[in-house]
């Protein structure tokens, strides 16, 4: 099993915060049951890094923000996926992040999104991948 350890700095919270004002009820938009809640919480800390990350590369604020809410959709797409494959319910989230994402991009989103903002989709999914690929290296 792989093993993704959110590091998040404490004094990065107001910064987040500004970038992210939602992101403490982003569990609460995937949520198709009560216990997607502390599924969702896990899927946040494990996005948070990342998120951190965004914040200090020399992008957009536009682009800083699709990603934002690409990384939202990622999240919707993993709680959704688990109800319907028991067998990815029972995996930890850590590793059903993994198997969702890779260095070609994410999954194909449902609703069904346009070809365009599927391909934007898949830019962050393999941002994302290439940022958890560097921080687990030892």
């Amino acid at each position: 099993m792989v093993s993704l350890t959110p590091i998040v700095p404490s004094d990065a919270g107001a910064v987040l915060d500004a970038y992210v004002p939602d992101l403490a009820y982003w569990p609460a938009t995937w949520q198709i049951e009560a216990a997607d809640i502390a599924v969702g919480q896990r899927i946040i800390d494990l996005l948070t890094p990342f998120l951190m990350d965004l914040l200090t590369q020399s992008i957009t604020d536009k682009t800083r923000r699709r990603h934002r809410d690409h990384l939202w959709m990622l999240g919707g797409e993993i709680i959704r996926r688990r109800h319907e494959d028991p067998a990815l319910a029972s995996l930890p989230i850590e590793t059903l992040l993994l198997q969702m994402i890779d260095d070609e991009g994410g999954p194909l989103i449902w609703p069904r999104i346009s070809e365009t903002e599927q391909k934007a989709f898949d830019t962050t999914s393999r941002k994302l991948y290439r940022f958890l690929m560097r921080v687990q290296e030892p």
